[in-house]
């Protein structure tokens, strides 16, 4: 991403020689740069051969469209197996039905014994043997939520190895193709132009007149038409000493994506 002091040294170089009309308060212009609100670069998180990339310099993109995927074969299949042991039904079946025969045999066991016609180690046994029962159906439980465990575990390793884009914006650059391996490296820069950011360099005799919210016009150079409202949404606190200046962001919106970035342009303040 663009650093902040970036921006700012190239919007200060580009606008820096008209400080001495600004400062004399000549004219209600000011000059100004529009610039991304957002620049992207994106990566994969973990490591492996580019299976995909579906966008290319210049194209469009939407929050959440999928950009690039990595060979995941592997990770496709563990998720296959995980989903399988995750939906597994018998074992917690069967250790019902044990638990079940165990009630009745415990109950068969313990009337007989009441009546004299078998010895207490028999119901001892039956009444473990339902205790046991239970125990496995427990047991059928907790190995159920871990497979449930494990297949979500699969299911996140998989979706690391897809990237989907973080804004809505456009493909500034493209740095790898399919078949290459990306260890981390950048594969894709984006830069988000809804809505756009319009820096401007304000004489410090504008100091106060300036405030976050206030409405200014911007008009972009050639052959780019038009006025576009703009709305104030940083005011730097820190005056630059060696040209009487300030720096200011306008917000504006663009909604259509008809306005590129990186135009110079001019801006009005309301008097």
């Amino acid at each position: 991403m663009m650093g902040t002091t970036m921006v700012a040294g190239i919007v200060l170089a580009a606008l820096l020689q008209a400080a001495p009309r600004l400062a004399s308060g000549q004219g209600s212009d000011l000059d100004c740069l529009i610039e991304p609100s957002q620049i992207v670069t994106v990566s994969m998180s973990v490591e492996g051969l580019l299976e995909t990339v579906a966008v290319d310099r210049g194209d469009f993109v939407a929050k959440g469209q999928v950009l690039a995927t990595l060979e995941s074969s592997v990770e496709r299949a563990n998720v296959a197996v995980a989903r399988v042991r995750a939906a597994m039904e018998a074992p917690i079946k069967s250790s019902q039905v044990r638990i079940d025969f165990g009630d009745r045999r415990f109950v068969r066991t313990d009337l007989a014994y009441k009546e004299g016609g078998l010895p207490f180690k028999d119901v001892d046994e039956a009444e473990t043997s339902k205790f046991l029962a239970e125990i496995g159906l427990v047991e059928a439980q907790e190995n159920r939520r871990l497979a449930e465990a494990d297949l979500q575990r699969a299911e996140a390793a998989l979706a690391l190895r897809t990237i989907p884009s973080p804004i809505r914006g456009v493909v500034m650059q493209r740095f790898l193709s399919p078949g290459e391996f990306a260890k981390q490296a950048p594969i894709l820069k984006l830069a988000q132009i809804d809505p756009l950011y319009v820096e401007v360099i304000v004489p410090v005799a504008m100091l106060g007149k300036v405030k976050p919210g206030m409405v200014a016009q911007v008009m972009p150079e050639p052959p780019v038409k038009g006025a576009y409202q703009a709305r104030v949404v940083v005011v730097d606190h820190v005056v630059d000493a060696a040209s009487g200046t300030f720096g200011v962001r306008l917000e504006l919106p663009n909604p259509d994506l008809s306005l590129p970035a990186g135009l110079k342009c001019t801006v009005r303040f309301p008097r």
